[in-house]
């Protein structure tokens, strides 16, 4: 087994370890979460580029890396619909990993029959898009707590900022917004990649 596809392997691997500390919650769980995704993150860049690099671009591969990040990305948005400061409507990540996963099975179809999927520059930004957005949300999540846990220590002093100005405007609000984003790249990352291969859809 190549680097690239180890590199997968553990990517996977960190997928239950997330899982684990973002389910234990707290401030200190959802932070080690948060590097772990991070890791995981960076070791999809990593295997790619050290892949295309050598030119050790494997059937393996091709299979396992997509599927590695669609568990890392869902179990994130999965977890999202559990924490109902959020406000994230469910439909929204539905349609964000039902897309994911049709184009993942597209790519898995057309590599038996020889053909590779490239990611095209839509598709970079829809990856990147999800990955920063988990991001940005699971620093709200941990703000959001650091905030209530000083709020119970010192009410008089953070009562007004945490109530009218950070949880009206940041915690509740910017999630949403970081989710439509998501669902633009995402929809349209589908839609150009749909079109493009649109005849294997008409295939008996």
């Amino acid at each position: 087994m190549n680097l690239p596809n180890k590199l997968t392997i553990v990517r996977m691997l960190m997928v239950p370890i997330f899982t684990f500390f973002i389910e234990c919650n707290g401030v200190y769980n959802i932070t080690i979460a948060l590097i772990v995704f991070i890791l995981a993150a960076f070791t999809d860049l990593i295997d790619g580029k050290i892949a295309r690099k050598h030119k050790d671009i494997t059937l393996l591969g091709i299979f396992l890396d997509p599927l590695a990040d669609k568990l890392l990305i869902s179990t994130a948005l999965i977890y999202f619909l559990t924490m109902s400061s959020l406000c994230i409507p469910v439909w929204m990540i539905v349609m964000i990993i039902s897309r994911d996963f049709l184009i993942t099975g597209l790519r898995y179809t057309l590599a038996n029959k020889n053909i590779i999927i490239p990611a095209n520059k839509l598709g970079k930004l829809k990856t990147a898009s999800q990955v920063f957005g988990i991001i940005v949300i699971m620093l709200i999540l941990i703000i959001n707590k650091l905030i209530i846990k000083v709020n119970n220590m010192m009410p008089i002093i953070f009562v007004l900022y945490n109530r009218y100005l950070l949880c009206s405007v940041v915690l509740i609000k910017l999630p949403l917004y970081i989710i439509i984003i998501i669902i633009l790249f995402t929809m349209l990352s589908g839609i150009t990649y749909v079109w493009k291969y649109r005849e294997f859809f008409h295939e008996k």
